[in-house]
Order: structure tokens, then sequence, then C-alpha cells
């Protein structure tokens, strides 16, 4: 329960203060958060020497404690998306590479949108939504029932789906794929326990079979798409040209973890993974 009411009181800081003061506050209690959770800390340090490997000691501790930085506005953005309307495409967001998803859709069979714990993933199925785009987001659910909730609370406001990636979920993504409409999926992590291992950021990993074989099974494309954050907190959210779905399973999952590898390195700060992620 102590996970569910520290959550709350972020809520209630995004929603009862100004965007600044509250980016503001996210900034302080991240940065005491960085100093006083060790474990944490430890983590996004062995996962940036893995990103960074040239990098030297002052420039990692400078990057982790931008990593909690972000994940403090993520939550602060993510809690306030009762404030978003169509209207901040242009200045809150800026699209790019939109045709990649118009040109999937026009062949009936729905989109893939391959996306990571990158920036602030959640606000980008939020914003299609606010597009009109019709969008299913598979999430894992969180083991305390009141936080799971609270989060899919945010996300169902503004019209996305939520998709638990346990259970019943593969019958209701092949439904809305076949209702050609957008599921997205993050990459860099094996929920479902049945990954491939690859090399993924110059090490082993298991990386998930999930959108490869949706793309197989239904004829749908692979989008890369990512919510990048911007040195004023505004957001691009970029859309790459579609995985080739031609080859076999693992060369698809193989091009999709070159595209997540990819923008982790441009945005290593942005990478809000606290976990050791070669360890798990």
């Amino acid at each position: 329960m102590i996970a569910y009411w520290l959550y709350k009181f972020c809520y209630l800081l995004a929603v009862l203060l100004p965007l600044n003061m509250a980016y503001g506050v996210a900034v302080f209690l991240s940065t005491l958060k960085f100093y006083l959770s060790p474990r944490d800390r430890k983590a996004v340090f062995a996962n940036l020497r893995k990103i960074l490997p040239d990098a030297g000691q002052k420039q990692v501790h400078s990057c982790a404690k931008e990593v909690f930085i972000n994940f403090g506005k993520y939550l602060i953005e993510f809690f306030r998306v009762s404030y978003l309307k169509k209207e901040d495409f242009g200045s809150y967001v800026k699209i790019e590479g939109i045709e990649h998803i118009e040109e999937a859709l026009k062949r009936g069979k729905g989109a893939i949108i391959l996306s990571a714990h990158v920036g602030n993933w959640e606000l980008g199925g939020i914003f299609m939504s606010l597009l009109g785009y019709p969008m299913f987001a598979v999430a894992l659910p969180h083991r305390h029932k009141k936080v799971n909730e609270l989060f899919n609370y945010q996300r169902e406001r503004l019209g996305v789906v939520v998709v638990p990636s346990l259970g019943v979920a593969l019958r209701r993504i092949f439904d809305a794929l076949k209702k050609n409409q957008l599921v997205a999926l993050v990459g860099d992590r094996d929920f479902a326990n049945g990954g491939k291992k690859m090399s993924f950021l110059g090490a082993t990993k298991v990386i998930p079979r999930g959108p490869a074989v949706l793309a197989k099974r239904t004829g749908a494309s692979i989008v890369p798409g990512f919510m990048i954050r911007q040195p004023d907190d505004s957001h691009i959210l970029r859309f790459l040209p579609p995985i080739s779905t031609e080859g076999t399973e693992s060369s698809i999952m193989e091009e999709y973890a070159r595209a997540i590898e990819d923008i982790v390195r441009q945005y290593p700060a942005q990478w809000l993974m606290f976990r050791k992620f070669w360890e798990e």
C-alpha cells in the first residue's frame, strides 16, 4: 500500500500545482530518491555502463541522476492527462513520421507500435487516441491492485484501451488488429517469459517474441514509435519506417531489437529502467 500512497501523492502534486511548479517539486523529490535509493541507483549505474562503455564515472553519475529526474517528470505528465487536448499538437507535442502509421493502416491489417520505456511512452498512446486513432496498449498489471487501477484510469480516461499482458490478452489484440486498429507494445522487457536470447547493447538479453509473433500471424506492420523528451520538456512523437516482416521470426526480432537499441543509445538518460536489465 505504500506504493499506492506514493503514487497518489504524485497524482495530487500533478493536478493541484501549476505545471512548472509540479516539475520543480518532481525534480527535487527525484533527486532526493537518487541519493536515498541505493538499489535503484546501482541498477541505473549498471545499465548506463553498458550503454556508455567509454564514459567516465562523472558522466555516468550525471546521466543516472537525469534518469531519476526524467522519471519524476514522466509521472507528473502522466497524472496530468486530463489537461491534454488535441490542440497541444504543435506546441507541447510534435509528430514525426505519422505517414508510416497511415501507410500501415492502408493495408487494412492494423499496426503494432513497438515502443520501449523511453521518454514518456504513456503519452504517446494517449496522444494517438486524442488524434482519433483507436488505440490499444498492452500493459503489465501492477502487483498492487490499487496502483494498477490508478494507472489504468489515467490511460483510459482519454480513450486508450488497456489490455493486460496476461490471460486472454492475445484474443483482444488479434481482434484489434483484425479491425485495423493500433496496438502498442514495449519491446525492451519480456513480460511473457517466452522471449529469445540475442545481443542487445553489446550483451545477451532475452527479447520478447510478441511483436514478431503477432506480425507473422496477422500480417500487421510493426512501426517503431517513441515519445522523446526535448530540453524544454516538450516532446517529439517519432515514428520510424516499418520493420520488415518478410523474414523469419528471429530476423524480425533482431530488427526491432536494433531499433530500440539505437533509441536507447541516443537518449540514455531517457531510458527509465530501474532494474539491472541484463541480470533479470
